[in-house]
């Protein structure tokens, strides 16, 4: 299971990305978001076990105010609610770069997401 919980005084956006070989519209990772999280709140954005996918995840997180939790792997992502393969895009999509999380041999894994 992935949880994110948002210990930001600000409501905050997340989106994951996990690996899937393969995926139907190319790469070998899909893409999924937005998880809108009030100050406070936590949501589980995946269920399942998390090293049976794969040891490695990948998140961006986003509040109004212009604080972020990035990495460098960029890929488009649109402001609405999507699910893709990682290098699909749309003409709304800007670049954003997703932070990778080591996950271990961890079932389940919390990110807090502080100033």
């Amino acid at each position: 299971m992935l949880k994110f919980i948002n210990q930001y005084p600000q409501k905050l956006a997340v989106t994951i990305m996990w690996y899937t070989p393969n995926c139907v519209d190319g790469g070998d990772w899909t893409k999924k978001g937005w998880w809108n999280l009030a100050p406070g709140q936590s949501a589980v954005v995946h269920g399942g076990d998390l090293s049976d996918i794969n040891r490695y995840w990948c998140y961006f997180a986003h509040a109004a105010d212009g604080a972020f939790w990035a990495g460098d792997l960029a890929r488009q992502a649109p402001s609405r609610a999507f699910d893709w393969c990682e290098w699909t895009s749309s003409t709304d999509s800007t670049q954003i770069g997703y932070r990778m999380q080591d996950v271990g041999d961890h079932d389940d894994l919390d990110i807090t997401l502080t100033p």
